[in-house]
């Protein structure tokens, strides 16, 4: 298997008071929307998070290997889960992303020598949570988060990271009702 594709899912929305993956977006839900996108790129999709949240929605959903580590936790999960060489990992909370987007950040990353390409969405604006991570990258992600590391940011500065300019509207996310009413 070339490609997989993952949602993270395991945020606590506490900002936005009710869980961001299951707002309504143009007549369905958020989780469905993103999940479709990176089904579309990737050929499958599962889901970062608590399972028991998203029981029914049809899609497989595997919880936090670790737990409370944040987004970082969830790209750990999926890479410690996955088979494929490329891996499409995604927060269920950018409702404009566009699945040839997607496609082409993965082909683009099958042709480049790196562990993670991750979108740039204006100078120095890195998407980290839109990104397309090799398998190998495992073990850096694994070593960090055993020595405390969190942010996004700082296990890229670990990997053989390379960067891709895209379209800055397609990460447009909310994290308040007042954002969300912007996008919904």
């Amino acid at each position: 298997m070339r490609r997989s594709g993952f949602v993270l899912v395991g945020g606590s929305s506490s900002r936005m008071g009710r869980d961001k993956g299951l707002l309504p977006f143009r007549g369905e839900r958020l989780v469905d929307r993103i999940a479709r996108q990176v089904l579309t790129a990737a050929g499958s999709v599962t889901l970062v998070g608590a399972p028991e949240r998203y029981t029914g929605l049809g899609y497989r959903a595997i919880p936090d290997r670790i737990p409370d580590c944040g987004p970082l936790g969830g790209v750990h999960t999926a890479l410690s889960e996955t088979r494929a060489e490329w891996n499409l990992i995604v927060a269920c909370d950018m409702p404009r992303l566009d699945g040839g987007f997607l496609d082409a950040l993965l082909g683009r990353a099958e042709q480049e020598t790196c562990e993670c390409l991750v979108p740039v969405s204006s100078p120095g604006k890195i998407e980290p949570l839109c990104a397309a991570w090799h398998r190998t990258a495992l073990a850096e992600v694994e070593a960090a988060l055993r020595d405390g590391v969190r942010r996004m940011s700082d296990v890229l500065n670990l990997l053989k990271t390379k960067h891709w300019p895209a379209n800055p509207a397609w990460f447009a996310n909310a994290n308040t009702p007042q954002e969300w009413a912007t996008h919904a």
